[in-house]
């Protein structure tokens, strides 16, 4: 069964839900799902809704045909079809966790993607990766060639199409202007210990301080390092009785939940950008049906 689903930004104002679901009704367009935010802070209106084109419009013809509601009430908005999966870059360092959880994700269909490439500065996982039919590309990266290596990245990037690059523990930290470039469109995970536990090994830091949480956030990338908008956090609770090597397993699994639930989250268009924050909508049960996410 076809279903596409509408996603949609603009400032607030009366009377948007009424043009929206009479544009689909008009389309004869059956509304199965729809969340939406008034952000009173500032004034901005947040929606998303899924539907069935119950006479087969087009998805072309609704994104035309929506134009004018749209630049009537200045709407950012986009149409998308469901049952295509986003095309996503992995990029990973020399922690292979985040990895190695997403490939067997994507494998048994829990996550709506398609890893088109992996990218690394070192060679560790190439036959992980290789092994599972993805393309494995070996960067270096220095401070000299820094330039270099990020425009062969994003050579990389548009030539598979990728919508969305995801740093599986990436240890190197992007170019100001390779996070404008693609705003919106990096997703990172990393221990919530910042900036209480900078450098290295921030789970001996939290051991020796007696800690009793742990966790890690998912947020987009940007100039500012590990300061991007929110999409996901979670936490594991730390007894006096664990060890440091508790601390690191315990870690390694939290940060793999939380980066696949936010690439969940953005691959199924429920996060949307709002200034510093962002405004996730849950899932709906049946993004589940055909999907198992762990």
């Amino acid at each position: 069964m076809t279903k596409f689903c509408l996603t949609v930004t603009c400032p607030s104002r009366r009377g948007i839900v009424a043009a929206i679901s009479t544009f689909l009704a008009d389309h004869a367009c059956n509304i199965t799902d729809s969340a939406q935010f008034d952000d009173q802070e500032t004034g901005q209106f947040f929606m998303r809704i899924s539907f069935i084109p119950e006479e087969g419009a087009a998805l072309e013809t609704l994104q035309g045909g929506f134009a004018a509601i749209a630049e009537d009430m200045q709407m950012t908005y986009a149409f998308h079809d469901e049952a295509e999966k986003m095309k996503v870059v992995i990029m990973v360092s020399r922690f292979g966790h985040c990895l190695n959880d997403l490939l067997y994700r994507v494998k048994i269909g829990a996550l709506p993607v398609e890893v088109v490439a992996v990218i690394s500065n070192h060679m560790d996982y190439q036959k992980v990766v290789v092994n599972a039919d993805i393309p494995f590309h070996c960067i270096k990266v220095t401070k000299d060639n820094k330039p270099k290596a990020e425009a062969a990245i994003m050579k990389v990037v548009e030539d598979t199409g990728a919508e969305l690059i995801v740093l599986a523990r990436y240890m190197q930290i992007l170019s100001d202007e390779m996070c404008q470039k693609m705003s919106g469109r990096i997703i990172n995970i990393h221990h919530s210990f910042l900036p209480s536990f900078k450098g290295a090994n921030p789970y001996k830091q939290a051991y020796e301080r007696g800690v009793k949480l742990i966790g890690a956030t998912s947020h987009y990338v940007t100039a500012d390092l590990d300061e991007g908008p929110i999409i996901e956090q979670d936490t594991v609770r730390i007894t006096h009785a664990q060890s440091a090597a508790d601390y690191v397993s315990l870690g390694r699994d939290v940060e793999a939940q939380v980066l696949a639930r936010a690439i969940h989250a953005h691959a199924h268009h429920r996060a949307f950008l709002n200034g510093n924050k962002t405004v996730v909508f849950p899932a709906s049960p049946d993004s589940f049906s055909s999907e198992r996410m762990g």
